[in-house]
Parts: C-alpha cells; structure tokens; sequence
C-alpha cells in the first residue's frame, strides 16, 4: 500500500508540473484537444495505458 501511495502522489506531481509551470500554455492545449476526434483520443489512451503496463512489468523485474 505504501508503494502504491508513493506511485500515485508521483503519478500526481508530474500531471501538476504543466499546470504549474505554464497555465496559459495548457488552457491552450486543452482548447486544442477538445477538436480532437473522441476516437482518436481513446486510442491514444489505450496506447498510454498498454506503455504504462510495459513499463511497470519491465520496472517489477519480471524479464
């Protein structure tokens, strides 16, 4: 649970750092994202997801 913790309050601190260190850049983006396609962001999604998986299975020492 203390891992867990630890990876959620990191996961949270680097999803802040845009909104922190360019606030105008990201409402920006945000208007950008809301032309996007809704498909084409729930694969970019899965793609985050499946990355994310890998990198956890690699960082656990499986292989």
């Amino acid at each position: 649970m203390k891992f867990f913790l630890c990876v959620i309050g990191m996961v949270m601190i680097v999803e802040g750092l845009p909104y922190f260190a360019f606030p105008d850049k990201m409402k920006a983006f945000i208007q950008k994202m809301e032309a996007i396609p809704d498909s084409s962001l729930r694969k970019f999604g899965f793609v985050l997801m499946l990355l994310g998986l890998v990198l956890v299975y690699l960082g656990k020492g499986r292989i």
